[in-house]
């Protein structure tokens, strides 16, 4: 697919992140808005996925580890034809298959039941440490938040993604600077990544831009370096496409209301 039809893709599931958060009147617009792209990148362009046949085994997978930015995974799933657009308007209902955060068991496409963070990058390693047991050709991907890279869970998984040279396994990190009791560097710093994710073992492939999707695409399509997993460490900005959410701590978990929803759609429309 083109730079330009993706790009399409990329505001057309901004604007359904913001008519599900704003239905619901809850949810995670800002870090799903930034994730944007490493998400329409995988699925649009570089995963081998086909809606049509969503449990086949030699399927890639998808653990959005950072579960509540599930709007934008929803988003692309539902533009990508896995389930009718129509279900957005379900987004976090009672008895929904789109709930707050992602159920595997309710959601078609959605490869991992994620939301306690730390969690999801540990069930990524699991997934490619199947896959290299049995032989099947999937690659792995999993999506980490910068604030969730706080738990002890991501540098145990990381540790073991790196004894077990899980060279099919590639991790996302939305880096936005911001979380949900504010940024990065006052609730806990995180260092020197880069270094750190390197010392861990991984690969790792660092964009000033990640959202960028050329940039993002280029970099996915990097091929595995044998024995080692790989880290995509994206520089995002948390809101990213809403001139009044972007680099906005306060939009982590609140919902914009009609008159909000109304400007944040109209700045989207191109």
């Amino acid at each position: 697919m083109d730079t330009p039809a993706l790009k399409n893709i990329c505001t057309q599931v901004r604007r359904d992140i913001i008519n599900m958060t704003a239905n619901a009147g809850s949810g995670h617009p800002g870090g799903s808005l930034s994730a944007v792209e490493m998400l329409v990148a995988l699925y649009f362009d570089v995963m081998n996925v086909d809606p049509k046949n969503p449990s086949d085994p030699t399927r890639d997978r998808l653990v959005l580890s950072k579960g509540h930015a599930a709007p934008a995974l929803y988003g692309v799933l539902g533009e990508k034809g896995y389930f009718s657009t129509e279900e957005f308007k379900n987004f976090r209902q009672l008895h929904s298959i789109l709930q707050g955060h992602p159920d595997a068991k309710k959601c078609p496409g959605v490869d991992a039941s994620t939301g306690s963070l730390g969690q999801g990058i540990s069930i990524a390693v699991g997934m490619a440490l199947g896959a290299k047991a049995t032989n099947n050709p999937c690659h792995v991907y999993a999506i980490c938040g910068d604030g969730e890279l706080q738990e002890g869970l991501v540098w145990e998984a990381s540790m073991a993604a790196a004894h077990y040279g899980l060279d099919n396994l590639t991790v996302l990190v939305d880096n936005n600077g911001l979380q949900i009791d504010g940024s990065n560097d006052e609730v806990m710093s995180l260092g020197d990544l880069n270094a750190k994710f390197t010392a861990f073992g991984y690969r790792v492939i660092e964009l000033g831009d990640g959202n960028d999707i050329e940039a993002v695409i280029a970099a996915l399509k990097i091929p595995p370096m044998k024995g080692k997993p790989t880290l995509i460490l994206c520089h995002t900005h948390k809101g990213k496409g809403v001139s009044f959410m972007e680099d906005q701590v306060g939009w982590h978990g609140k919902a914009p209301n009609e008159e909000q929803r109304a400007q944040a759609l109209k700045e989207l429309e191109g």
